[in-house]
This record gives structure tokens, C-alpha cells and sequence, in this order.
């Protein structure tokens, strides 16, 4: 048996993403290699595999990025498993984390270094840490309580102190010290965890203390935090990177810049999360992102703006008074961004505020002095959250994100007008209006890098569960206000994609995903039946179950009606996570056990209880256009411009919730039905005709013709291949059918990929192009 040739590295055709963890290694993904290059996919997608916390189920808690994960198999079943998809014909691409390592000193060898050592260590340049505060100790929330209650389980061993199972070095000759003075002595001071919230003085991932910020734009950093992986990449072991959470980066564009002249311009994508109608900065030397744009374009498709409408006044009248504060998206935004400011960013508010002050203290510019620091906070607080990306990147960006009109709404936020001054000072430096010294770029990157933890933290894990009119909508990177895509306007996307960035990523579902795709194709009808589930849900409400509140009760419903049949247990853990995550009744740090028991019971007794039936009924009679929406999706995703990523287990029917539902390890060749039909064939046409899809192809909308030419979404790609979905189907049927309504196909024959007997030429009849199936992949029959 000759092996296939590997394809060319440059660009994947497709990629399949899996997630290792110790329950599934190296070895497990090699065994799962030829099933995998079966499919068609050109390239493995890999999750973090550098030394990570031991049994960390995810590997982007990083502790050493020059080692391999041992708990994965180390380097030599990472390079196994690399020859094992090289003998297939695939290629690997890795998902790499240059924003922040672990918390965890005793896994971690530079941070433990750090602690040991202070500032004057040779790897203090590492981490993102602010020396001057805390009287110059690194602070460690990770005492139960206040000191006073825990002071008697800190105990000294040897060099080390122990706190149940942290340990922490003691600096040098200062073991034998009395408690108090002991830990006056260190580099480093361990405090309750609640002190996190307003006192930590180290740059985290969002606001989660565990992840400390590392400072890649240090030439010296970057090289030792990147040797590893770019010797794998240099000695073909892998191909491609994923970059984690670039926005969190004081400088992302020049380390993209660095990190593709290191890798000699291997394929690179990042997780940038657009907001609508944000561009990609054209200067960036990626090949796009890894695809949360795509996703939410092509499932706007499959959404009715109207019936959109009418379900959030059902949701309103339904939830109210107990939405946050009747369930508009912006104000919602608006009201999480101000919450998570004062609460979980408040530590980096402060930071923030003091390089404000402290360049506002020492400016030669008098229009820069005798500038309050509660001013200044209040300005940058007011500021922040009016942005509506994640963050500007330079000053002549900042123009355009940090706008005129959001300043002008800004002032307005001070009682005194003199005081609201401070709103132009802290523009004016935003925009480089009073130079571009040290202190200056410090202050624009402390802004940025707070900008994109608020918008992550209010509107991810925030906003998207405060606002559920529609669980499908709140998908990151999505726009639940209005998350209805016209086909017109999906099209000018696929165009300028295929313009300006046609390698990049596209995803469906994804390992930070809200809700599987399929999950979310079954939510979507509901956007075609509104008052159908208004219906339901005011009769399965009379059965009597005790509702702990309106918001949460209706996201239940939608959770069982997406999800179908399923263990109580993870619709349970959805809801905690959800309730726990709005904030509105409980909260990570701030639970309230009666209200949390309150909605289990409501989970087992209604969702997960007999008046679910009535649910799953609904969803049962709907089953033909849950299919007519998971097939279009899947089909358009594996179609449409750019590379695709297959998340595990996404080739056949896939239901999933928030992780960890979804981190499940995979199950391969267990599935088979319509979906993974035409998966392959998608799959099989892209490796067999890169040219057709890949850079250098054309996009090209078809459009139908009738009176129900507004269900059929249909494109040709270079010429030689057609795909064409239904779209609304329930609304389709409402109507009375495709009636005579015609697609007309580029001059030729063109036979259908699945079926290659049938053959289709000029105005294709739609309701025989979807005979069999709401989709129809089609290949031009060479003359």
C-alpha cells in the first residue's frame, strides 16, 4: 500500500480540532488518525500542548511552554503522533497561549523563580506585574480568609511555605523568620482571594487570578516563552498555530509581526473575536481568525428577522419584571460592563487609573494637570464601556473606537461640567494627542488591555446570560439584538473574505462555544415559530413547578428544546453555570445556596420533569427543519470561503452545551445519518479540488427565482462547484412550497455530488434540487 503524498502545509484544506487532555493523549488522537484522514480533512487541530497544571482538563493553563505535556505524552508522543498523521497524509496545527502561564509556583519554575527572587530576578521581565504596588510584594489571593483567620495553617518547610497544597519558596535567609515578619519579608504576600477583586497587582487572563499575564512583547520573552514551538514548527513535527486571546497582548500586531518572521510564515490564525462590522487590521501578517465572524454569518442565515422580533416580546412579557431591566441588548451591555468594572476588573481599573494619574501628575502639558484621580477613573470608566469592540490598537485606531459621540455621553456622566474635563484628557492621550513617550504608550496599552477584558467579561460571560430572547444569538462573537443575516448581506461577507482573507478560519462549533451548532440550528426555528413556543411554555408554566425566575425559567426551556433527550445531570450543570454567570441571584463568589436549590428543583420538576414532554413534543413536530438548518449550516460552513475547522465529533450530529459538557472526550465511527453524508462529500470535494476553494478561488452568488426564491441561499464557487440550502424552511412550508421557484446555474451540466445520476442544467427546479434532501452540493460535468 503506497501512502498518500502530505499535502502542501501552506494552507489546510480543512482541519479537525481536538481537545487532549490526560483521558485523551497523544496516543488516543493517533489512534483516531486514520478514521480522521478518512473524512478529508488536511490537518489535526491540536489544543495546547505545552506543560500545563497536572490533570488540567484543557492545557491553556500553561506552567513551562520550553516542555511538551508529559501528562499528554511528552515530546515523544507528540512527534509519534505527528509521523503517525504524516503517514495519513495530514499535517498538524496547534493551538498556542502567549498571553499569561498558571498561578501555580510550584509547577511553574519561572514564576516560582520570580517569587523567590523579586524584581531582580532573571525572569521578572516575564510577567506582567506591577512592582510599585503592594509596597513591591507580587499579591497572592489565595488564602481562604482574612490572614488572621489563617495564619495558623501557613507553615514553613525547609525553604518553602505551605498553605494546604500550595507551596511557595521563602527568600533567602529568611526561613527561621516569625510568621509575621516571614512574610513581610518575601516578594510576595498571600491574602484572602477576595482582596483579588480590588488589590491584585499582576495583569490576569479576564479576571481569573489563576493566569498570569506574560509580557511577549519582550523580545526576551517571547524568545523563551516560543523556543519550543518553533522548533516543532522548524523541524515539521507541526504546520500551523492557533493563537489564544491575541487582544489581550500590550502590542498584538507586533507580536504577530514577530511571531511570523520566527515561524517563516506558517499558516497562523487567532482568536480575535470581531463585533459587527469590525474589520481585521489589514497590516496584521495572519491569515484571518479562527472563525467566530463565519459562525455568526452563517447562522444569522438561518434566523427570521421578524419572528426574531415578535420572540423577544414574548420573552419580554414573559420574563419581565425580572429581565435585566426589560431585556434590551445594549442597555443589558451597558449595565454588565458597569458591573463587571467595579467588581471583577476593579483591581485593573485601579492600575489603570494610577498610569493615568501618574502621567496626568508629571505631564509638561498644564491641560494634563490638577486632574482628580476619581475623575480620571470616572472618565475611563465611562469611556470603557461605551466601547463597542474589544479595543482600539493604535492611536489613529482609538479615533474610531473611542468616538466622539461615546466622550460626548461620557461627560454627561459628571454632576460639575468643569470636572468632566477629564473625559477629553484621557482621549486626547488615547489618541497620541500629547505624545508617544513610555508613559504615554503605557497608558494606551493598560487601556486596550483592560478594554478587552471588559468586553469579554460583560459581554461573554456576562450579557449573554442576562439576555435570552434567543440562546442561539448569545454565541461569542455573535449579536443577539439582532442576530438575523439577509442572504445579500451574507454574501457581500463571503466576497471580502474571500478578498481579503481566504485562508482564514471558519467554525461552526467550537471548544468555547456556548451550545453546539446543532443545538443551536434546532433554537433557530424558533425565530420561524414564536408564538408556537409561547404557547408551549404557557402551558407547560401552569403545571405548577416553582419558577425562581423568568429569565431563567424560559433559558431552561430553550436549553431541553435545543439539547432534545438528555441526562438531567447536564442540563443541571447548564444552569447553574448560567444562573452563576448573569450575576442576577447568585454568582461565583457570591452564591446564594436557597436560590441555586431553587432552580434544581425547577430543572428536575419542569425541563427534566413530565411538563418537558410538552417540550419535546414541540421539538419532535419541528424535526423536519431542525434537520433543514443543520444540514445548511454544515454545508455553507464546509463550502463558504475560507479554511474550515471540524470541531470533535461535529461530522455527525452533535449536541453539546457550555464546557465542560462539550470538552467530553470523542467517541469516532460511532455516527452516520445525513450529516456526516455530507460532511464527506464536502470534505472529499475541497481535498480533491483545492483550487476551487482555496486562495486564489472566486466566490460567486446564485439567486433564485419565484415566489419563494428567498428560502433557497445558493453560491458557486470558482465556476465548477454550486451549493444550495433551504433557509426558513417552517416559514417555507407555511407558504405553500417551492412552488415553480427556479435557481438558474452557470452555463453547463452539473451533477449532484451525493447522487452523481442526477444532473441539473439552466433554471434548476428548486423543489427537485431538494428532493431528497434541504441541500444539494453540485460539481460542473467536465465537457
Amino acid at each position: 500500500m503506497t501512502t498518500p503524498e502530505r499535502p502542501d502545509p501552506a494552507v489546510p484544506t480543512a482541519t479537525y480540532r481536538l481537545q487532549l487532555q490526560p483521558g485523551f493523549p497523544f496516543a488516543a488522537a493517533a489512534e483516531a488518525v486514520p478514521y480522521l484522514a478518512s473524512l478529508g480533512v488536511s490537518h489535526l487541530h491540536l489544543s495546547p500542548v505545552l506543560e500545563a497544571v497536572p490533570g488540567s482538563p484543557h492545557g491553556y493553563d500553561v506552567v513551562d511552554p520550553a516542555r511538551v505535556r508529559e501528562e499528554l505524552g511528552g515530546e515523544e508522543g507528540l512527534r509519534e503522533l505527528s509521523r503517525t498523521a504524516r503517514r495519513h497524509g495530514l499535517g498538524l496545527v496547534v493551538d498556542i497561549v502567549p498571553n499569561h502561564m498558571a498561578m501555580s509556583p510550584r509547577h511553574n519554575p519561572a514564576l516560582w523563580e520570580v517569587l523567590r527572587d523579586g524584581p531582580s530576578s532573571r525572569r521578572a521581565r516575564w510577567f506582567d506585574i506591577d512592582w510599585e504596588a503592594q509596597g513591591g510584594q507580587v499579591l497572592l489571593p489565595v488564602l481562604g480568609g482574612p490572614l488572621g483567620e489563617e495564619a495558623d495553617r501557613l507553615k514553613t518547610d525547609g525553604d518553602v511555605l505551605r498553605y494546604y497544597d500550595h507551596v511557595f519558596p521563602l527568600r533567602e535567609g529568611t526561613a527561621s523568620l516569625p510568621l509575621p515578619q516571614l512574610l513581610d519579608a518575601q516578594w510576595y504576600r498571600p491574602v484572602w482571594w477576595r482582596l483579588a477583586r480590588t488589590e491584585l497587582n499582576y495583569r490576569r487572563f479576564f479576571s481569573i487570578s489563576e493566569l498570569i499575564g506574560v509580557r511577549v512583547e519582550d523580545p526576551e520573552v517571547f524568545e523563551a516563552t516560543h523556543a519550543k514551538i518553533l522548533e516543532l514548527l522548524h523541524e515539521g513535527v507541526v504546520d500551523g498555530l492557533r493563537v489564544d486571546h491575541p487582544d489581550g497582548l500590550a502590542d498584538p500586531g507586533g507580536y504577530l509581526r514577530r511571531l511570523h518572521e520566527a515561524t517563516g510564515g506558517r499558516w497562523t490564525v487567532m482568536e480575535k473575536i470581531l463585533a459587527d462590522g469590525e474589520g481585521l487590521p489589514a497590516s496584521w501578517p495572519v491569515a484571518g481568525t479562527t472563525g467566530y465572524d463565519a459562525l455568526r454569518h452563517v447562522d444569522g442565515l438561518f434566523m427570521d428577522p421578524d419572528g426574531f422580533g415578535e420572540l423577544q416580546g414574548r420573552y419580554r412579557a414573559y420574563a419581565a419584571p425580572q429581565t435585566d431591566r426589560g431585556g434590551d441588548w445594549d442597555a443589558t451591555v451597558r449595565r454588565a460592563a458597569y458591573k463587571v468594572l467595579t467588581h471583577e476588573l476593579a483591581a485593573e481599573t485601579e492600575r489603570l487609573t494610577r498610569v493615568a494619574s501618574r502621567l496626568c501628575a508629571t505631564a509638561p502639558e498644564t491641560a494634563l494637570r490638577d486632574r482628580a484621580p476619581w475623575a480620571l477613573r470616572t472618565a475611563l470608566t465611562e469611556l470603557l464601556v461605551r466601547l463597542e469592540v474589544y479595543r482600539p490598537y493604535s492611536p489613529e485606531d482609538a479615533a474610531t473606537v473611542v468616538t466622539e459621540e461615546a466622550a460626548a455621553e461620557a461627560r454627561r456622566a459628571f454632576a460639575i461640567p468643569e470636572e468632566a474635563g477629564a473625559v477629553d484628557v484621557v482621549r486626547d492621550l488615547l489618541l497620541g494627542r500629547y505624545g508617544d513617550g513610555p508613559a504615554h504608550v503605557e497608558f494606551r496599552t493598560r487601556f486596550a488591555q483592560t478594554a478587552s477584558a471588559l468586553r469579554a467579561k460583560s459581554v461573554e460571560d456576562t450579557a449573554f446570560y442576562r439576555y435570552v430572547p434567543l440562546l442561539s444569538a448569545t454565541e461569542v462573537g455573535g449579536e443577539p439584538g439582532g442576530p438575523a443575516v439577509a442572504p445579500d448581506r451574507f454574501h457581500a461577507y463571503c466576497a471580502r473574505v474571500q478578498r481579503d482573507w481566504p485562508a482564514t478560519g471558519t467554525v461552526l462549533s467550537t471548544h468555547d462555544a456556548k451550545r453546539s451548532a446543532d443545538v443551536r440550528a434546532a433554537l433557530h426555528v424558533l425565530t420561524e415559530c414564536p408564538e408556537r413556543w409561547a404557547d408551549v411554555l404557557t402551558e407547560v408554566s401552569r403545571a405548577g413547578q416553582a419558577v425562581p425566575d423568568g429569565q431563567t425559567a424560559w433559558a431552561a426551556w430553550q436549553t431541553v428544546f435545543g439539547l432534545g433527550p438528555a441526562e438531567e445531570e447536564r442540563v443541571q450543570a447548564a444552569l447553574l453555570k448560567h444562573v452563576r454567570e448573569a450575576g442576577l441571584f447568585t454568582s461565583w463568589t457570591e452564591q446564594e445556596p436557597p436560590y441555586e436549590e431553587a432552580v434544581a428543583r425547577f430543572v428536575t420538576a419542569g425541563p427534566c420533569g413530565v411538563p418537558g414532554r410538552k417540550v419535546a413534543e414541540l421539538r419532535e413536530a419541528l424535526e423536519p427543519h431542525i434537520r433543514a438548518n443543520l444540514l445548511g449550516a454544515a454545508l455553507v460552513h464546509l463550502t463558504m470561503p475560507g479554511v474550515p475547522d471540524l470541531y470533535q465529533g461535529t461530522e455527525h450530529e452533535y449536541r453539546a452545551l457550555v464546557d465542560p459538557d462539550n470538552r467530553r472526550p470523542p467517541r469516532f465511527g460511532e455516527g452516520g445519518g445525513d450529516k456526516e453524508a455530507v460532511t464527506r462529500a464536502a470534505l472529499a470535494l475541497r481535498a480533491r479540488r483545492p483550487e476551487v476553494f482555496g486562495t486564489t478561488a472566486s466566490y460567486e452568488p446564485l439567486t433564485a427565482v419565484g415566489a419563494a426564491a428567498d428560502h433557497c441561499l445558493a453560491f458557486a464557487r470558482s465556476g465548477e462547484v454550486v451549493t444550495a440550502v433551504t433557509r426558513l424552511s417552517l416559514r417555507l412550508a407555511e407558504s405553500g412550497g417551492w412552488g415553480d421557484t427556479r435557481l438558474p446555474l452557470p452555463r453547463g451540466r452539473w451533477a449532484d455530488v451525493r447522487e452523481p445520476g442526477r444532473e441539473f442544467t439552466g433554471e434548476a427546479r428548486v423543489a427537485e434540487l431538494f428532493a431528497a434532501s434541504p441541500v444539494a452540493l453540485l460539481e460542473r460535468v467536465p465537457e
